[in-house]
């Protein structure tokens, strides 16, 4: 989610990106007509509970206080691995949030690609372009 969340601080010397620049991933995705598509969710309540909680605090990760009175205000009693879980689910968006400034950031979810595989693309780049 936050690359998803994130807003690409694109290359100054490119045309055009300034119009750009204040609009996040999910936002250009929408205007060009692409399909948000997320990765499987093999827990869709944790993710649940940590978007209730706020996702992140105003320091950076949500704080283990906060994650407490998220608790206290909802009624929810979490597990220790699961308020754990929260925290560092919260770590990692706000890690990813600062990586995923950067334009050529690739979606955490995409599948990496092979020294084998880049190869091959450019040779046949190489054979289309002379």
């Amino acid at each position: 989610m936050a690359w998803l969340h994130a807003t690409p601080k694109p290359a100054e010397q490119r045309p055009g990106a300034q119009a750009r620049a204040k609009l996040t991933r999910m936002e250009q995705m929408k205007a060009s007509g692409v399909a948000v598509q997320m990765p499987l969710n093999p827990a869709p309540h944790i993710v649940n509970w940590l978007i209730e909680a706020g996702l992140r605090g105003p320091e950076g990760a949500l704080s283990w206080g906060e994650i407490n009175a998220w608790q206290a205000g909802t009624g929810q009693q979490l597990d220790a691995f699961e308020t754990r879980l929260i925290h560092k689910l919260s770590v990692e968006y706000v890690a990813m949030g600062r990586k995923a400034e950067e334009e050529s950031c690739p979606a955490p979810w995409a599948a990496s690609v092979s020294v084998a595989d880049r190869s091959v693309s450019e040779a046949k780049l190489r054979s289309v372009l002379g």
